[in-house]
Formats: structure tokens, sequence, C-alpha cells
């Protein structure tokens, strides 16, 4: 069940608080300037015709009048100052959201990031933002809420005079105006609250999430897509699915559009009824003697004000709802709890002190392991261990259990059964951290960034230019290094900048490769390192392989089985199981074993 709509409001200003608290500050303050501005006006109409009614002397009335012009005027530059002051702050509360989203993703425990269950949230989060500006319309909205809600409020306390006296309660015209009044405001209320409940309904349609529309203008779509689109004809399939996505959201959009004309009826129809009411009460009063000339104009100028301001407040205050309740997705992402334990122990850096030894032993312990949400084992008893400065190769058929080895092994998961030792203690009671820094990876499905060449191979601000250019050239990269323009402030791709260099495929790879040799890990994890690379530019990784890894523990995956020959230990992994281990020369001769088969599979097409 969902929250009051209260509750929703309290939530979203409390989140607007914590992002940025000057900027609530500086709404209010407007909104404040905004709301009593008018007013000032109205006083010195009543004031003027009051005074003039009177016989006042005109000398005063014109010092009364400058003085108001002239503090609205002042109003209007304190208006228009912290206006300024609220925009940047909007910017910069803007861009402080977008840092909080990004860096909760790209440190969320990695099992969180790829679990259904965060998916689903992901995907809602997205649903939710479909129809808004997400949580910008919270700081879009929010002075038109404060302003009706001080308008309405400065009215209804400069009205009060005008019921002060106590006769007035025995005029039936009065008890009629107060009893229509009430019945007004609750039907207001009323209907308020059941177009409330549609407009969630809408919002929470289903059909929603699977907008074709919507994937094909922002998800992950760049313009090397635009080849296949072209070579393949596909722009018909592309434009069936816009078009009947279309017809899914001109429907929606109709029932949206009905319901909020529904709503802006009965809340305009309901302000101009009480104003026409009041009017006419003003006028009663004003034929009964009770009020000056004045007065009428001021009353009428007030509860003109009153009546647009209290239609608005109803308005308003439902959008705002329903745009915090759009948020509930996002908080619920934010304020998602890691559940990995991240330890304490600290991890010896043997690697990293004068004269360090890297004697690091890992140990698979009977290890299982299911991704969550899944029935099925992606690994089965597991049992391994790795000896320091030798190079392991793990094979098999996709689908056997090889990537989700390295996955636990560098700690992006725990095992859900049996456990992993490091030095003869589990890995959960190190330092997390600590442990992530003895690995190097380069993943079948690394990425690089829209960042500067050099920063990519160190994964930092200020990298060290020769080491970068050491590791680029060990990797097989000097060649191209030596022909792009500007050595390893080049920055890759063209997201951020237009002389962005696109590099290809086996460049990439490359530098991926240098990227791990930079960090200088006494681990050093090759997830299909060259499926990219021509066969020279792979002939050349494999020939100085030996020297690009030295004297690091080298675990070594590919669907080319001639590359393993360089290793000292061979896995084959089948259906989540080791199911054979050795040399190349071992495990070749096994004519009964899967390692066989996969070989010369591969062997024949050489032949």
């Amino acid at each position: 069940m969902r929250n009051g709509k209260l509750r929703k409001v309290g939530i979203a200003l409390e989140l607007l608080w914590k992002m940025d608290r000057w900027l609530l500050l500086h709404t209010l303050i407007v909104s404040v300037i905004k709301s009593v501005n008018p007013f000032v006006g109205i006083f010195l109409s009543a004031y003027v015709l009051d005074g003039l009614q009177a016989g006042k002397e005109t000398r005063r009335l014109l010092l009364i009048s400058a003085l108001c012009v002239a503090a609205v005027f002042l109003l209007g530059v304190l208006q228009a100052y912290f206006q300024k002051r609220r925009e940047v702050h909007t910017s910069m509360c803007g861009k402080t959201f977008d840092t909080l989203m990004s860096m909760k993703t790209i440190t969320m425990d990695y099992p969180l990031l790829d679990s259904p269950a965060v998916g689903d949230i992901r995907t809602r989060i997205q649903h939710d933002n479909n129809w808004g500006a997400g949580f910008y319309s919270l700081v879009w909205q929010l002075p038109l809420l404060l302003g009706s809600v001080i308008t309405a409020l400065i009215s209804l306390g400069t009205l009060i005079p005008l019921f002060l006296n106590s006769r007035i309660f025995a005029d039936v015209s009065v008890i009629t105006l107060l009893v229509l009044f009430g019945a007004v405001v609750m039907i207001q209320i009323w209907f308020n609250a059941e177009n409330h409940k549609k407009l969630f309904r809408l919002l929470d349609d289903d059909t929603l999430d699977k907008s074709y529309l919507g994937y094909f203008l922002w998800k992950d779509q760049d313009y090397h897509y635009g080849k296949d689109i072209r070579i393949y004809g596909a722009k018909p399939l592309i434009s069936s699915k816009i078009e009947g996505d279309v017809r899914v959201k001109e429907k929606w959009t109709g029932k949206l559009v009905a319901n909020n004309m529904g709503a802006g009826f009965v809340g305009n129809f309901s302000a101009g009824f009480l104003q026409v009411a009041a009017y006419i009460f003003v006028v009663v009063r004003a034929a009964a003697g009770a009020l000056s000339v004045g007065s009428v104009v001021k009353y009428a100028g007030i509860i003109y004000r009153f009546s647009q301001a209290i239609a608005y407040v109803f308005l308003i205050f439902d959008e705002y709802a329903v745009s915090s309740d759009r948020q509930s997705s996002t908080l619920e992402y934010l304020n998602m709890e890691d559940i990995l334990p991240k330890g304490s122990l600290p991890v010896e850096k043997r690697a990293f002190c004068e004269g360090g030894d890297n004697d690091y032993e890992i140990e698979f312990r009977d290890v299982s392991f299911r991704y969550p949400g899944s029935d099925s084992y992606a690994l089965r008893h597991v049992d391994m261990k790795f000896d320091v400065g030798r190079r392991l190769a793990v094979v098999g058929r996709n689908g056997s259990g090889k990537t989700t080895f390295i996955k636990l092994l560098c700690r992006l998961y725990d095992p859900t059964e049996g456990e992993i030792l490091l030095n003869g203690i589990n890995i959960k009671k190190y330092d997390y951290d600590e442990y992530l820094r003895i690995f190097s990876v380069v993943f079948q499905d690394f990425k690089l960034f829209s960042f500067g060449l050099g920063q990519n191979v160190a994964a930092s601000v200020e990298p060290d230019e020769e080491r970068v250019r050491a590791c680029l050239t060990k990797a097989g990269f000097g060649e191209a290094l030596n022909k792009i323009p500007e050595g390893i402030q080049t920055c890759l791709y063209k997201d951020f900048e237009e002389s962005g260099v696109e590099i290809s495929g086996g460049e990439a790879q490359k530098i991926a490769l240098a990227r791990a040799l930079y960090k200088d890990a006494p681990f050093i994890i090759l997830d299909e390192p060259t499926a990219a690379l021509d066969p020279v530019a792979e002939y050349e990784i494999y020939s100085k392989f030996n020297e690009i890894v030295e004297d690091k523990t080298a675990i070594y995956i590919s669907h080319r089985l001639s590359s393993c020959r360089f290793c000292d230990e061979i896995a084959v992994f089948e259906k989540g199981e080791i199911i054979q281990r050795g040399n190349h020369e071992e495990l070749v001769l096994d004519e009964d074993g899967t390692y066989y088969e996969l070989w010369h599979a591969q062997a024949r097409y050489y032949k």
C-alpha cells in the first residue's frame, strides 16, 4: 500500500535537503517574496481609496505610495537575486543527485548489481521517470507548491478581520457562505484523493514498461548500430515496433489527459464558485455599510488571490505527491545495503615490498555456486590450489563455468557453498579492497573509458607516463602509440572530445592488457585476451607471454587450445566441474577426455 501524500512530499523534501539545503532555503525565500508582492499593491490601493474618501492629505498619500513602490522594487531585486542563486543551486543539486546515482552504481556490491532484483529496481526507475523529469521534477515543481501554499495562508490571514465582528455570525448569508465553503473544500479534497488513485493506476500500467520507443532512443544506442540497420534493411522492423509503441502511448496519454482535465475542471469550478460567493458576500457587507470602498477593493483582490491559490494548492500538491512517489524506486536503489562481508584482515603486500616474493597461495575448497535467482549450479564441488608463479590455463565449452570461476576468485561473488582460502585464511576475512588489489584481470567483456589513453591504462587521473608507455609497448601497442597524434594524452572515442580516436577491437584488447600490466598485481588473469587480435599479433603476445607476466601467477582462459601449450597446467571445465587437470602433453594423449576432443576439433581446421 502506498504511503500518504504528506509522507511522500515529506520524503521528497528530505531528499532535497540532503542534496542541497541551500536550494530549499532559496526556494522558500523566492516563494515568500513572490507571494507577498501582489498583496502590497492590493493594500496600497485600498489605503489610497479609503484615504481619498476620508479626505486625507494628498502629500501623505503620495509618500505612502512611493514607499510601497520602493518596497515592491526592493522585493523585486531580492527576488531576482535569490532566484539566480536558486538556479545555481538547482544545477548543483541535479549534478549531486546524478553523481550520487552513478557512485551507487559503481560502488554497489557486484552480486547486487548483477542480480534480477536490482535489475527490476532499475527497470522501475526507468519506468517511473518515463513520464516526467524524475528527480528534477521535485526541484522544478517546488516553487509552485510553496508559492500556492504561502499565497493561500497570507490570503486566509488577511481575510480574518472580515469575520472578526461577532454580529456577522448572526447573518444567515455568512453562515451559508461558510457552510458552502466547507462543503466545496471537502468535495475538492475527496475528488483529488480519487483522482490521485486513478493517476497512480495509470502510472503503474505494466504495458508502459515495454517501451520500444525508449529503447531505441536511449538504451545503449549509438552510431555503431547504424551499419547493421542499413545492411539488413531493419528500418521497417524498428518502425513497426515504434509505431505500435506510439499507439499504446496515445491511448495511455488520452486517459491521462482526461483524468487531468477532470481534476482541472473540478479545481477551477470550486475556485470560481468560492470566488463568486465571496464577492457576493463582500458586496452585501458593503451595501450594509460594514465595509469601506477601500476594503471592498482589498477583500475582492484577496479573495481572488485566495480562490486561485487554494485551487492550485490541491492540484500541485497532488502532482508533487505523484512526483515524490515516483522517486520511491530511486530511493530504494540508493538505500540498498551491500551484502558481501568486507572483512578487516590486511593482505600482506608481498608483491610491493622490497624483495617481495609474491608468495600468495589460493585454494578452492569444495566450492559450489548458484547465481542469484537461479536454481541450477554454475559451479559444483571445485577443488583447486594455485601454485605460486605458475601458469594455469582454464578451458572448456561455452557455459562450462570458466568465467564464473574467475568471478569467484576475484571475489565479485562469494561461493554458495565451500570456501576460498588465501594463504590458508578464508578470503571473506580479508579487507575487501585490499584483496582486490592482488588481481589484474582482462575480462572478455572489458570496458575502456572515453578518457585519455594514459588514464585508461593507469585507471588514474595522473598516470606515470613512462610506465604507461612501457606497458603499452609490452602489450603490443607500441607501434600504434607512435602513430596517434597526442600520444598517451589522446582521448579514446568521441563521447567527450571531437578529436577522440576510434580504436579497433584488437587495439582495445592490447590497451586492456596494458592496463592489467600497469597494475602490477601478483595475480594476472586473462579471459580470452587475444580474441580480437589477428594471428600475427596473437603470436607476438604468445611468444613473449613469459616476459609479459614475469614472476606473477597467471590464469589464462581461452577457446584457442593452441595457446594453452605455454601453460604449466590446464584445468578442463565441463558443466561447472573440473573434469581434467594436467599439462598439454598429458591431456592430449587421453583419447577419452574432453581436452582431446576439443583439441582435435580445432586442429582439423589447420591441417
